[in-house]
Protein backbone atom coordinates (compact mmCIF):
# COMPACT_ATOMS: atom_id res chain seq x y z
CA UNK A 1 0.00 0.00 0.00
CA UNK A 2 1.06 3.34 -0.89
CA UNK A 3 2.20 6.02 1.86
CA UNK A 4 -1.42 7.51 3.93
CA UNK A 5 -1.09 10.95 5.02
CA UNK A 6 -4.07 12.20 6.75
CA UNK A 7 -5.50 15.93 7.02
CA UNK A 8 -7.57 17.23 9.92
CA UNK A 9 -10.16 19.54 10.13
CA UNK A 10 -10.45 23.10 11.47
CA UNK A 11 -9.67 23.86 14.91
CA UNK A 12 -9.10 20.59 16.04
CA UNK A 13 -5.53 19.55 15.44
CA UNK A 14 -4.75 15.60 14.48
CA UNK A 15 -5.65 14.43 18.15
CA UNK A 16 -8.83 13.04 17.60
CA UNK A 17 -8.08 11.19 14.34
CA UNK A 18 -4.72 9.90 16.23
CA UNK A 19 -6.35 6.63 17.07
CA UNK A 20 -7.85 6.15 13.26
CA UNK A 21 -4.10 6.96 12.03
CA UNK A 22 -2.17 4.75 14.15
CA UNK A 23 -4.43 2.04 13.01
CA UNK A 24 -4.55 3.09 9.27
CA UNK A 25 -0.69 3.58 9.36
CA UNK A 26 -1.21 7.00 8.50
CA UNK A 27 0.85 9.84 8.83
CA UNK A 28 -0.36 13.12 9.61
CA UNK A 29 -0.03 16.64 7.54
CA UNK A 30 -0.88 19.73 9.72
CA UNK A 31 -2.98 22.27 8.30
CA UNK A 32 -1.74 25.36 7.39
CA UNK A 33 -0.93 27.49 10.53
CA UNK A 34 -1.28 23.86 12.99
CA UNK A 35 1.42 22.42 14.55
CA UNK A 36 4.85 23.50 12.67
CA UNK A 37 3.37 24.05 9.02
CA UNK A 38 3.35 28.00 8.30
CA UNK A 39 0.22 29.48 7.86
CA UNK A 40 -0.72 30.06 4.53
CA UNK A 41 -3.94 32.66 3.98
CA UNK A 42 -4.52 31.38 0.19
CA UNK A 43 -6.20 28.27 -0.45
CA UNK A 44 -4.83 27.65 -3.80
CA UNK A 45 -1.36 28.13 -2.24
CA UNK A 46 -2.05 26.00 0.78
CA UNK A 47 -3.14 23.00 -1.74
CA UNK A 48 -0.40 22.92 -3.56
CA UNK A 49 2.02 22.99 -0.89
CA UNK A 50 0.50 20.06 0.51
CA UNK A 51 1.13 18.56 -3.11
CA UNK A 52 4.69 19.74 -2.65
CA UNK A 53 5.17 17.38 0.00
CA UNK A 54 3.59 13.92 -1.48
CA UNK A 55 5.47 11.50 -2.96
CA UNK A 56 4.20 10.13 -6.07
CA UNK A 57 1.32 8.14 -5.41
CA UNK A 58 0.38 8.52 -2.18
CA UNK A 59 -3.04 7.78 -0.41
CA UNK A 60 -4.77 11.13 0.89
CA UNK A 61 -7.57 11.15 3.44
CA UNK A 62 -9.01 14.23 5.07
CA UNK A 63 -11.99 14.69 7.54
CA UNK A 64 -14.40 18.12 7.12
CA UNK A 65 -12.19 21.15 5.82
CA UNK A 66 -9.17 18.68 5.44
CA UNK A 67 -11.37 16.91 2.98
CA UNK A 68 -11.96 20.10 1.30
CA UNK A 69 -8.01 20.39 0.94
CA UNK A 70 -7.57 16.49 0.04
CA UNK A 71 -10.12 17.03 -3.02
CA UNK A 72 -8.46 20.21 -4.40
CA UNK A 73 -4.88 18.53 -4.28
CA UNK A 74 -6.05 15.13 -6.00
CA UNK A 75 -7.64 17.23 -8.55
CA UNK A 76 -4.82 19.17 -9.47
CA UNK A 77 -2.06 17.27 -8.87
CA UNK A 78 -3.38 14.02 -10.03
CA UNK A 79 0.15 12.46 -10.01
CA UNK A 80 0.73 12.98 -6.17
CA UNK A 81 -2.53 11.10 -5.47
CA UNK A 82 -3.11 7.35 -6.32
CA UNK A 83 -6.28 7.13 -3.61
CA UNK A 84 -8.36 9.15 -1.89
CA UNK A 85 -10.31 9.06 1.11
CA UNK A 86 -12.63 12.16 2.15
CA UNK A 87 -14.26 12.06 5.78
CA UNK A 88 -17.18 14.30 6.18
CA UNK A 89 -16.55 16.15 2.68
CA UNK A 90 -18.25 18.86 0.97
CA UNK A 91 -17.40 20.53 -2.80
CA UNK A 92 -18.70 23.66 -0.76
CA UNK A 93 -19.74 24.50 2.89
CA UNK A 94 -21.85 26.85 2.70
CA UNK A 95 -24.85 27.69 0.38
CA UNK A 96 -24.45 29.01 -3.41
CA UNK A 97 -26.43 28.76 -6.49
CA UNK A 98 -27.09 25.39 -7.51
CA UNK A 99 -25.48 23.86 -3.82
CA UNK A 100 -28.25 24.63 -1.36
CA UNK A 101 -27.27 21.88 1.04
CA UNK A 102 -25.31 23.41 3.39
CA UNK A 103 -24.62 25.95 5.54
CA UNK A 104 -26.29 29.33 5.28
CA UNK A 105 -23.34 32.11 4.44
CA UNK A 106 -25.04 34.25 7.19
CA UNK A 107 -24.54 31.32 10.29
CA UNK A 108 -20.98 31.03 9.20
CA UNK A 109 -20.30 34.66 9.48
CA UNK A 110 -21.84 34.56 12.70
CA UNK A 111 -19.91 31.65 14.23
CA UNK A 112 -16.70 33.80 12.88
CA UNK A 113 -17.27 36.77 14.79
CA UNK A 114 -18.04 34.21 17.73
CA UNK A 115 -14.98 32.85 17.42
CA UNK A 116 -12.95 35.90 17.21
CA UNK A 117 -14.55 36.82 20.41
CA UNK A 118 -14.21 34.06 22.54
CA UNK A 119 -12.63 30.77 20.53
CA UNK A 120 -12.10 29.03 23.95
CA UNK A 121 -15.69 29.69 24.98
CA UNK A 122 -17.52 28.51 21.32
CA UNK A 123 -15.06 25.38 20.65
CA UNK A 124 -17.33 23.19 23.06
CA UNK A 125 -20.44 24.60 21.13
CA UNK A 126 -18.89 23.86 17.81
CA UNK A 127 -18.02 20.31 18.35
CA UNK A 128 -21.43 19.70 19.98
CA UNK A 129 -23.33 20.82 17.17
CA UNK A 130 -21.70 18.93 14.90
CA UNK A 131 -22.38 15.83 16.50
CA UNK A 132 -26.36 16.37 17.02
CA UNK A 133 -28.23 13.40 15.23
CA UNK A 134 -25.19 11.04 16.39
CA UNK A 135 -26.25 8.12 18.58
CA UNK A 136 -23.29 8.88 20.70
CA UNK A 137 -23.41 12.51 20.46
CA UNK A 138 -22.64 13.56 24.09
CA UNK A 139 -19.89 10.58 24.21
CA UNK A 140 -18.26 11.57 21.09
CA UNK A 141 -18.55 15.35 21.97
CA UNK A 142 -16.70 14.76 25.10
CA UNK A 143 -14.01 12.64 23.39
CA UNK A 144 -12.98 14.97 20.95
CA UNK A 145 -13.15 18.25 23.43
CA UNK A 146 -10.39 15.44 25.41
CA UNK A 147 -8.43 14.70 22.42
CA UNK A 148 -8.37 17.88 20.67
CA UNK A 149 -5.16 19.97 20.27
CA UNK A 150 -4.63 23.40 21.35
CA UNK A 151 -6.13 26.23 19.89
CA UNK A 152 -4.05 27.88 17.15
CA UNK A 153 -3.78 31.64 16.86
CA UNK A 154 -6.94 33.25 15.78
CA UNK A 155 -5.49 34.39 12.36
CA UNK A 156 -4.61 30.57 11.33
CA UNK A 157 -9.20 30.41 12.83
CA UNK A 158 -9.97 33.15 10.97
CA UNK A 159 -8.01 31.63 7.36
CA UNK A 160 -9.84 28.38 8.24
CA UNK A 161 -13.24 29.93 8.34
CA UNK A 162 -12.42 32.39 5.10
CA UNK A 163 -11.74 29.65 2.98
CA UNK A 164 -15.38 27.53 4.65
CA UNK A 165 -16.59 30.84 3.14
CA UNK A 166 -15.16 31.36 -0.37
CA UNK A 167 -13.93 27.75 -1.26
CA UNK A 168 -15.82 26.10 -3.98
CA UNK A 169 -14.51 22.82 -5.45
CA UNK A 170 -17.25 21.90 -7.90
CA UNK A 171 -15.67 22.58 -10.71
CA UNK A 172 -12.35 20.83 -9.68
CA UNK A 173 -14.44 17.39 -8.23
CA UNK A 174 -14.66 15.64 -11.63
CA UNK A 175 -10.78 16.83 -12.26
CA UNK A 176 -10.23 13.72 -9.73
CA UNK A 177 -8.80 10.58 -11.15
CA UNK A 178 -7.75 8.82 -8.17
CA UNK A 179 -10.56 5.87 -6.77
CA UNK A 180 -12.22 7.76 -4.45
CA UNK A 181 -14.26 6.94 -1.14
CA UNK A 182 -16.23 9.30 0.66
CA UNK A 183 -17.03 8.12 4.87
CA UNK A 184 -20.08 10.18 5.73
CA UNK A 185 -22.05 10.18 8.77
CA UNK A 186 -26.26 9.84 7.66
CA UNK A 187 -26.91 12.31 10.51
CA UNK A 188 -23.97 15.27 9.71
CA UNK A 189 -25.38 18.37 10.19
CA UNK A 190 -22.68 20.31 9.23
CA UNK A 191 -21.87 18.72 5.89
CA UNK A 192 -25.06 17.45 4.61
CA UNK A 193 -25.19 13.70 3.57
CA UNK A 194 -27.22 15.39 0.44
CA UNK A 195 -24.32 17.35 -0.38
CA UNK A 196 -21.47 14.43 -0.08
CA UNK A 197 -24.31 12.17 -2.54
CA UNK A 198 -23.60 15.45 -4.94
CA UNK A 199 -20.11 15.28 -4.14
CA UNK A 200 -20.04 11.53 -5.06
CA UNK A 201 -21.80 12.13 -8.18
CA UNK A 202 -19.06 14.72 -9.73
CA UNK A 203 -16.08 12.56 -8.97
CA UNK A 204 -15.73 10.04 -11.74
CA UNK A 205 -16.14 6.64 -10.43
CA UNK A 206 -16.32 7.56 -6.72
CA UNK A 207 -18.11 5.54 -4.37
CA UNK A 208 -19.81 6.73 -1.10
CA UNK A 209 -20.51 4.90 2.44
CA UNK A 210 -22.84 6.28 4.67
CA UNK A 211 -22.78 5.16 8.26
CA UNK A 212 -26.25 5.12 10.22
CA UNK A 213 -27.15 6.68 13.22
CA UNK A 214 -23.51 8.74 13.13
CA UNK A 215 -22.90 12.43 12.50
CA UNK A 216 -19.23 14.73 11.79
CA UNK A 217 -17.05 12.27 13.12
CA UNK A 218 -17.78 8.45 11.85
CA UNK A 219 -13.92 7.39 13.22
CA UNK A 220 -14.65 7.83 17.18
CA UNK A 221 -18.88 7.14 16.74
CA UNK A 222 -18.35 4.28 14.92
CA UNK A 223 -14.18 3.12 14.71
CA UNK A 224 -14.89 0.01 13.92
CA UNK A 225 -17.16 0.01 11.04
CA UNK A 226 -14.78 3.27 9.96
CA UNK A 227 -12.03 1.46 10.37
CA UNK A 228 -13.44 -1.55 8.27
CA UNK A 229 -14.81 0.64 5.23
CA UNK A 230 -11.41 2.00 5.15
CA UNK A 231 -9.14 -0.93 5.17
CA UNK A 232 -11.10 -2.70 2.50
CA UNK A 233 -10.64 0.49 0.35
CA UNK A 234 -6.90 1.39 1.36
CA UNK A 235 -6.27 -2.16 0.68
CA UNK A 236 -8.13 -2.77 -2.02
Amino acid sequence: MKPLFILPGWGLGHGPLQAAAAALGGAFIDLPGYGETPLEADFDRAAAAIAERLPEGSTLAGWSLGAMLALAVAARAPAKVGKLLLIAGTASFVQREGWPDAMPPATLSEFAAAIAADAPAMLPRFVGNFNRGDVRAKAVTAEILRLASPLPAGDVLATGLGWLRDVDLRIDAPRVTAPTLLLHGAADPLMPLAAAQTLAALIPGADLTVLDDCAHAPFLSRPDDFLGHARAFLHG
